[in-house]
This record gives C-alpha cells, structure tokens and sequence, in this order.
C-alpha cells in the first residue's frame, strides 16, 4: 500500500487513543471541498514513503503510541489493505479505518479481519451526494449498505458529516437524520480551507445552523456531537 503522508502524533483522530496517521493516495469520489486534492487528483505525483520507514517509526512508538489511522483519499481501493491493516495489528497497534463508505465489501472484511473502529463520511443526503461526493454515476444503495452494516454494532463506529453552508440545509439533515436513524454516534465537522481545496467556493456554516441541524439529528440519533476540526 503506498502511504503519502505520516503525522506522527494525533489526540484527536482516534477516539480514546493517542494514535499516527497514514495517509493514501486515490479516491473514488472527487468532494469537491476535499482538503486533501493533490493525494486524490494526482496521487501518482506525491511522495511515497518507504514501508521500512513507516513500520520502523510504529515499533519505536510502541508505548508511547495506542493506535494507527489510516485515512486518505481512500484507503479501500488499496489492493493489500488488509494485509496492511495485519501487519500494524502484529505490532501491537489498534488500527482506525476513515472510508466515504463507498466499498461496502471491503469495509465489512476489514472489519472482519480486525479493524478495531470505523469513521465513515456521509457526505449528504442521497439526493445531494452526486454533487456533493462529485460523482455522477452515483449508486446510492452502497451507502445505503454501508450504514446498515456499522449500525448492526459489528465494530466501534461514527458516521460524519463536513458541513457547508452551500451544501447543507435543514432539509438535508431531515433526510441523513432517518436514513442513519439506528446509529449511535454522529459527529458534524464545520467546513475550514485548509489550503489544499480542489475546489474552495465553500463556505463554513454559522454556530447556529450547526446547532439546528445537531438538534434534527437527535430526533433520530442517539449521541450526537460537534466537532472543533
């Protein structure tokens, strides 16, 4: 797997956990508030890190370190994920999986061969994901299959929602509110320009429209959250 980017040190992307983050090229969705455009426009141009580096810096880290992130792009469309997910589990680490849900087969036989928490995005409500996820033969049962699979409790999980102004209204959030109706965590995450948009109209949302669509959310989800990115 050809990993891009490492921080070394995260308090906040792994609940609970002191953890590094791995970062994969390519995706297959084209967000077009992605923060991270060079690794999923043009993964082939980006730095790989060598995989003796990478594994060299996680068996130094044991014990300081709880847990590995792999992120992206997205990380589902790499062939020898598991194998990867494996060998960071061999070493003693807890591995958090970020997916757009996208690959619902991949995700259940990660979880399945010991993925030990999963942060999917939802990204919209079906109606709005071919503009928001930047795809046109758009296939709305796959994220349909997606949140079924996670809210059966197979693994520790969050659903998660970027919030734009231009993208999101309360009706949105009606529509995401009942089609994740039986999850038990859900984090919204204001919109920030972090510099590396592919496209950056967007805009982040008031305080107050966060709260109103928290509270939409709550008719529904059992644990609903703000997040500070």
């Amino acid at each position: 797997m050809l990993i891009h980017g490492l921080q070394k040190m995260t308090l906040v992307d792994y609940p609970g956990k002191v953890a590094a983050i791995l970062f994969t090229g390519a995706c297959n969705f084209r967000c077009p508030f992605c923060q991270n455009a060079a690794l999923v426009l043009h993964p082939d141009t980006e730095e790989v890190i060598p995989e003796d580096d990478i594994f060299s810096y996680l068996r130094k880290r044991k014990g300081l370190l709880d847990g590995v992130v792999i992120t992206g792009g997205e990380p589902t469309l790499a062939s020898d994920l598991l194998d990867y997910i494996k060998r960071i589990k061999d070493i003693g680490y807890s591995v958090k999986l970020d997916t757009n849900g996208y690959r619902p087969d991949v995700m259940a036989v990660a979880v399945e061969s010991g993925v030990d928490y999963i942060a999917m995005d939802i990204k919209n409500s079906l109606d709005k994901y071919p503009e928001t996820a930047g795809i046109s033969n758009f296939d709305p049962s796959l994220i349909e299959r997606s949140i079924e699979y996670l809210a059966e409790d197979r693994v520790p999980y969050e659903f998660r929602t970027t919030v734009m102004h231009e993208l999101h209204d309360e009706e949105s959030f009606r529509k995401i509110a009942y089609m994740a109706r039986n999850c038990k965590n859900y984090y919204l995450q204001s919109y920030s320009d972090a510099g590396d948009i592919i496209n950056p109209i967007f805009s982040a949302p008031s305080a107050e429209e966060l709260e109103a669509y928290s509270a939409i959310l709550r008719t529904y989800i059992e644990n609903v959250f703000i997040r500070d990115r």
